[in-house]
């Protein structure tokens, strides 16, 4: 709901669309660089474990381990209680990371909005 508020009623103009990758540059602010993301597992090793589509993401090596530990101690899948805190706890990392990357987003189409219209101020005063 707070998304389609703020995308459709309150200002369309400064709301990323989601659908689409960040349209600033990802190292904009960050002088050092960035910490690059890398997948730990490959694909063919995620279609040979029978993970779903839906699971390969950045947390997929740990996705895989839970698995096989689930398989190991069947039917006491309750012994893997580690392994899928682990598996939950990246997941839940991914998604802040991803909030954190929308609301940039969001907070440098606020900047350049302003910026143009304290530009059109400027150009109106002359």
């Amino acid at each position: 709901m707070g998304h389609m508020y703020s995308s459709l009623l309150s200002d369309p103009n400064v709301t990323p669309d989601y659908k689409t990758g960040p349209t600033f540059d990802p190292l904009y602010g960050f002088p050092e660089g960035r910490k690059e993301r890398v997948m730990l597992v490959t694909q063919e090793e995620m279609e040979s474990v029978g993970l779903p589509v839906d699971k390969r993401d950045y947390c997929a090596h740990l996705a895989v381990k839970h698995r096989a530990c689930r398989e190991k101690v069947w039917p006491w899948a309750f012994k893997c209680g580690h392994e899928r805190h682990e598996y939950l706890q990246c997941q839940h990392e991914d998604y802040v990371l991803r909030m954190k990357e929308y609301e940039r987003e969001r907070r440098l189409l606020e900047r350049a909005k302003r910026k143009a219209r304290k530009a059109a101020k400027e150009e109106m005063e002359e």
